[in-house]
């Protein structure tokens, strides 16, 4: 269907008012090309659901200023984003390294026979399979990715007879995915015929190909260190140190406790997915993986930690992130393209740094102030806005209420009970 068809289906189907079509109306792109470009970026387009793009400034990492393009609806976390980065900017900025690139992805299968004969086979599969991927991997060979390894692995006790084609890739400065799932669809096709050809005793029954969105191998480090002295005055705190202890132990705590790590790990994913958004890839592959690796021993742990030496201090971040700077949305979304030509076109790798850093930024902001002033003072001060709107103040009253919320507690009743009075006591 059309567009206009199907608001006719869908306002007829449900009922919807005047008032939502022609909002659903207000809100398609002016410009009828680029319309075009989100209506195909999706599926069974109406409309746009529109995201601000807000800037977070003075991001020094590894010894270069950024600004950071972030897509999110809670502006508490770009204005924490923010004034982590002006802190730090003053204190060495932040520093992140690349500690691998590599991704996953897997053939599983059904495997009916002798599993030495199956490992044997292999062997001599290996130079056949790569040969016939030529024509899928030739391109991104050439911009330095590719097969790097692959193997063959049982299930275990667990499923028995169950195995799978274990294959890592690098994929350049890709994201990678339909790249990984072409070569893998390709590898399940020619795999039982191969293995057959080769000595394989018994059966293969493949069952799915499909990249893995885990990529513990893909893994960024990024850390901020500096004397606790930086440190003094920054709060109520008597100390420097006093502060640095319980920021420490703030973080102790949610290496330790599931109830605290889910909460502080998301303050992490509130800056890395903002980014994330803003340059176009893909935030849920990255938290599932993210999350995970909060579980890899076996208990939910906060991805950051601190380290105390004496009067030195360094809070740190390593984190799994499989992004791209190329390809997908980031080269189809015309705005994920401006916010990557912000950041100077960064690389994979240079993407990698940048997103972890807004990960720390606001993680740090946040331990911040739960041992300080507590999280709800920043972020309702920041919420006002769309409190005033939802009690539809006018432009004299939202001025009034902001002075007279200067110094006294924000919540969403106290805001309408001020605004009633004051609506009340006008002639």
């Amino acid at each position: 269907m059309s567009r206009s068809r199907k608001l006719e289906w869908v306002a007829h189907t449900h009922r919807l008012s005047g008032e939502t079509l022609k909002l659903l109306e207000d809100h398609l792109h002016p410009e009828p090309r680029l319309q075009e470009v989100y209506d195909e970026i999706s599926e069974n387009t109406v409309s746009n659901f529109l995201l601000p793009l807000g800037l977070a400034p003075n991001f020094m990492i590894n010894d270069r200023l950024y600004t950071l393009p972030m897509v999110i609806e809670e502006s508490s976390v770009v204005a924490a984003a923010s004034h982590a980065a002006k802190f730090w900017a003053r204190h060495g900025g932040f520093h992140a390294r690349v500690a691998g690139m590599l991704k996953t992805g897997q053939v599983h299968f059904r495997w009916e026979g002798d599993p030495e004969s199956l490992q044997s086979a292999f062997q001599n599969v290996r130079p056949a399979m790569l040969a016939s991927l030529e024509p899928y991997t030739r391109n991104m060979e050439r911009r330095g990715g590719g097969i790097r390894e692959m193997e063959i692995r049982s299930a275990g006790p667990a499923l028995p007879g169950i195995f799978q084609l274990f294959v890592t890739f690098h994929t350049a400065d890709a994201m990678g995915a339909n790249f990984i799932n072409s070569v893998l669809e390709q590898m399940a096709q020619s795999l039982p015929s191969l293995l057959q050809a080769n000595g394989a005793r018994g059966d293969v029954t493949v069952i799915m190909a499909i990249l893995s969105n885990y990529t513990p191998e893909c893994l960024v480090r990024c850390h901020v260190e500096a004397p606790v002295g930086i440190f003094e005055g920054i709060a109520r705190e008597p100390t420097g140190m006093t502060f640095a202890r319980n920021f420490k132990t703030a973080v102790e705590i949610a290496l330790h406790d599931p109830y605290r790590a889910v909460t502080h790990n998301k303050g992490i994913f509130n800056g890395m997915d903002a980014v994330v958004m803003a340059t176009g890839n893909d935030y849920r592959a990255v938290e599932a993986c993210g999350h995970a690796y909060a579980s890899r021993s076996g208990s939910y742990r906060s991805l950051s930690a601190v380290e105390l030496d004496g009067e030195h201090f360094r809070f740190e971040l390593e984190v799994p992130l499989a992004v791209g700077s190329v390809g997908g949305l980031t080269s189809s979304h015309p705005l994920a393209a401006a916010s990557l030509e912000l950041l100077g076109n960064p690389s994979a790798e240079e993407l990698m740094q940048i997103i972890a850093s807004a990960g720390l930024a606001n993680n740090f902001s946040a331990v911040r102030s739960l041992i300080t002033t507590g999280i709800q003072r920043g972020h309702m001060r920041m919420h006002l806005g769309n409190i005033l709107r939802q009690l539809n103040a006018s432009a004299d009253e939202t001025a009034l209420v902001r002075e007279h919320f200067r110094d006294q507690t924000i919540s969403h009743a106290a805001v309408s009970e001020f605004l009633n009075q004051q609506r009340n006591n006008q002639p």
